[in-house]
């Protein structure tokens, strides 16, 4: 598109230019409602911060303001110290990232299996396993449940850890990443003598960078937020997880709300942490395994 010309009282003529970088027509549109959406969004983490730094007497005195009148960071600490956080944090970090390496590592070798291995009822295997993705946690809770109590597991790491790593989401996902690997590579491994584990851990892995990388987000997430197994398994404070700790702040009758909020809003830091770490292989991962 050209710019359109004027012309100067001595009669010369000047060009009006448009601001380079600035979107036009539909892509304004578009730019606006990308806008709008992200301060959607991100609102309630900003009611989560001006609740967390607000002073506990603005809460309940009738008058509502977007903004706090003054910042109290004490009541962060003042949250901290109220129960024992520390621990929950060293329990939910335990947790995750022992869960995150057992589930990935499980997930790899079983995808890589259903993708480029053939043997009978391989198919049929898979659906079934893929099926169980449409059964909600609470129908198997109570015999997973009795299942970790036999095996001695309650109020331990691995009763929570355990039941969760063979995630029939996460075998699907490297399964359609792994179906993109050629199969020539393979088999020029085989051809130089590798061992079946050798061109697992040589060639694929090295390749599956990016599946790894959503592997470790997602189970890292579904594994700090978790709270329905946590609660059921851990039976004793000490034992308790992030969000087990987030819970016990609720009174029946009085609910601390800036002192959950500044504690809710400290349990989101790990995960934005680890989404920052893997963020570039992030996409590539989601675009590969045809996750829509």
């Amino acid at each position: 598109m050209t710019d359109r010309a004027a012309y100067s009282p001595d009669g010369t003529e000047k060009r009006a230019r448009r601001i380079p970088g600035l979107p036009k027509g539909k892509d304004a549109v578009i730019w606006v409602l990308l806008v709008v959406g992200a301060l959607v969004m991100v609102f309630p983490l900003y009611w989560m911060f001006a609740t967390a730094v607000r002073p506990k007497s603005e809460l309940f005195n009738g008058h509502f303001s977007l903004f706090p009148s003054r910042l109290v960071w004490s009541n962060f600490s003042d949250a901290w110290h109220k129960l024992p956080w520390t621990e929950f944090y060293i329990n939910s970090f335990a947790i995750a990232l022992i869960a995150v390496v057992v589930t990935v590592f499980i997930n790899l070798l079983a995808g890589y299996t259903f993708a480029k291995y053939k043997f009978p009822g391989r198919d049929i295997i898979f659906l079934a396993m893929i099926s169980t993705l449409m059964i909600p946690i609470q129908v198997i809770m109570v015999p997973e449940f009795l299942i970790t109590s036999k095996l001695g597991l309650v109020n331990s790491w691995w009763g929570v850890i355990l039941p969760r790593t063979a995630e029939a989401f996460g075998l699907f996902m490297v399964r359609q990443f792994m179906v993109s690997i050629p199969d020539e590579l393979i088999e020029a491994a085989r051809l130089d003598g590798a061992s079946e584990f050798g061109i697992f851990r040589r060639v694929i892995l090295p390749l599956s960078g990016p599946v790894i990388a959503v592997l470790t987000i997602f189970t890292f997430m579904w594994r700090w937020n978790d709270f329905a197994w946590p609660l059921v398994v851990l039976q004793s404070k000490s034992a308790y997880t992030v969000p087990l700790g987030l819970n016990l702040m609720k009174g029946q009758y009085f609910t601390d709300w800036t002192g959950l909020m500044s504690m809710s809003l400290l349990s989101i830091i790990p995960i934005l942490l680890v989404f920052i770490f893997f963020q570039r292989y992030f996409i590539q991962g989601i675009a590969s395994t045809g996750i829509k």
